[in-house]
């Protein structure tokens, strides 16, 4: 049974399916336990990835060619092991879908935070991705946040310069490198 890991942003063109594509890249030899899909909270469905963010992810290793944009619904979010989203409106907005996702909802940079904010032995029995998250999820409240919320958000990158968007994908590079290798050793 694979694993389903989601990723959400608002268009379901730049940040969701960069995650995804990058978190595929990551995770190597184990991709094929895991179904790695994204959705958009306004997303029109069938759009291909912005250009920009489709070049970022060709750079981090990532595979934009068979991206097709699609609507966030309630059933998508309830099938998914772990939501991974942009930013915290996205997390709300997938929770007010599929209330019973709140233990499996985090931004992306949040769920690398509280990963690397654990103590040696938090993770020792766990065996499985969705125990991973469970325990993520049990024990983010001992993990301190950030003294600014907003720094747990990925920018939005859309139309803005080259910069912006190789700063975004390097961020969510960042973050998914930790998340990959924690789902990786428990896959």
């Amino acid at each position: 049974m694979s694993v389903r890991v989601l990723f959400v942003c608002s268009g379901n063109i730049c940040r969701s399916p960069l995650g995804a594509q990058v978190l595929r890249a990551r995770l190597g030899d184990a991709a094929a336990s895991f179904d790695v899909e994204s959705a958009g909270t306004i997303a029109d469905d069938g759009a291909a990835m912005d250009g920009a963010a489709a070049e970022q992810s060709a750079r981090l290793g990532g595979d934009p060619s068979a991206h097709a944009s699609r609507y966030l619904t309630s059933d998508i979010v309830a099938s998914a092991d772990l939501v991974l989203t942009a930013e915290r409106s996205h997390r709300a907005a997938a929770v007010q879908l599929a209330p019973r996702a709140s233990k499996r909802a985090f931004t992306i940079k949040q769920f690398a935070r509280v990963l690397q904010g654990l103590e040696a032995g938090d993770l020792d029995d766990v065996t499985t991705p969705q125990q991973l998250v469970e325990r993520v999820a049990r024990l983010r409240g001992t993990v301190p946040p950030p003294a600014d919320p907003a720094d747990d958000d990925v920018d939005d990158p859309y139309r803005r310069s080259t910069a912006t968007h190789e700063r975004v994908a390097d961020e969510i590079d960042r973050a998914l490198t930790v998340i990959a290798g924690a789902l990786r050793a428990v896959a």
